[in-house]
C-alpha cells in the first residue's frame, strides 16, 4: 500500500508520540488528534504535524482528521466512562477512507477469539481493580472490550496489535508477534514503548496482518530468542 497521510488517533500519549515519529522518519504527512489538555506534550513536533486538539471519541472532529488519510493509527485509551475507546472506535470505522488500513493498540487483555491464556497479573487487573477505576469514574476497562468487539466484527481493513508490559529504552527493532496470548513465544511479557509504536506503523504496510489481533514482544527478549529464528 502506497501511504502518503495518516491520522494518529490519541497522538499526545507516550505510544502516540513515538507513533507520530516513527511516521514522520517514513515522510508521512501525519495528523494527530489528542485531548486539548495535553496539546503541550507534542510541542516538539512543531510544525511538522498538524494537530487537532479535541477528544477522541467527537464524531465530527474525526470524521474531518480522517478524512483523506491512508491509514489510521488509534490508541484504545479507557478514558472515564463516557465511552471513551468504544466511541472513538466507531467514529474511525465509520468514516475513515474505505481502503485505509486502520491500526489500533491494545493490551493482552483483549481476545478475540477467547483462546488466549492470560496469567496471574491480567486476572488480577480484570478482576479486581477494573471495577474500582471504573467506580472512580477513572478508566473504563470493559470500554475497551466493547471497542475491541466493534473492531473484530467490522468487514475494514484493520489490525489490532495487543502490547505486552512496557517500557522505556533505545529501539530493539520490530517485534516479534503471536496469535494468543499463552503462546511459548510470548513468555517475557516485555516491549520497548518505541517498538509497540513501530510495530503499528509497519503493520499498516503488512497485508498479512489485516483482521488479525497479534500479540507482540521484544525480538531481543529471551522467550523470543527461544521460540523464533531471530535475524
Amino acid at each position: 500500500m502506497n501511504i502518503k497521510k495518516v491520522c494518529i488517533v490519541g497522538a499526545s500519549g507516550k505510544l502516540g508520540q513515538y507513533m507520530v515519529t516513527h511516521a514522520l522518519a517514513r515522510g508521512y504527512e501525519v495528523v494527530g488528534v489528542c485531548r486539548p489538555q495535553s496539546v503541550d506534550k507534542l510541542a516538539h513536533f512543531q510544525d511538522r504535524i498538524t494537530l487537532v486538539p479535541s477528544y477522541t471519541n467527537d464524531t465530527d472532529v474525526i470524521k474531518a482528521a480522517v478524512s483523506d488519510c491512508d491509514a489510521v493509527f488509534t490508541v484504545l485509551a479507557p478514558w472515564g466512562v463516557n465511552d471513551y475507546a468504544s466511541g472513538t472506535v466507531q467514529a474511525v470505522l465509520d468514516h475513515a477512507p474505505e481502503q485505509a488500513r486502520l491500526v489500533f493498540s491494545s493490551g493482552w487483555h483483549i481476545s478475540k477469539d477467547g483462546k488466549d491464556v492470560y496469567g496471574y497479573k491480567i486476572r488480577m487487573i480484570e478482576a479486581v481493580l477494573s471495577p474500582i477505576v471504573r467506580f472512580l469514574r477513572l478508566v473504563d476497562i470493559n470500554d475497551q472490550h466493547v471497542a475491541a468487539r466493534k473492531i473484530f466484527n467490522s468487514d475494514r481493513l484493520w489490525t489490532l496489535v495487543r502490547g505486552s508490559d512496557l517500557e522505556e529504552g533505545a529501539s530493539e527493532g520490530l517485534p516479534v508477534w503471536s496469535t494468543h496470548v499463552g503462546d511459548a513465544v510470548l513468555e517475557s511479557n516485555i516491549t520497548r514503548r518505541t517498538d509497540f509504536a513501530l510495530f503499528m506503523v509497519e503493520a499498516a504496510q503488512d497485508d498479512s496482518l489485516i483482521q488479525k489481533a497479534p500479540a507482540i514482544v521484544s525480538r531481543a527478549s529471551k522467550s523470543a530468542h527461544m521460540h523464533v529464528a531471530i535475524t
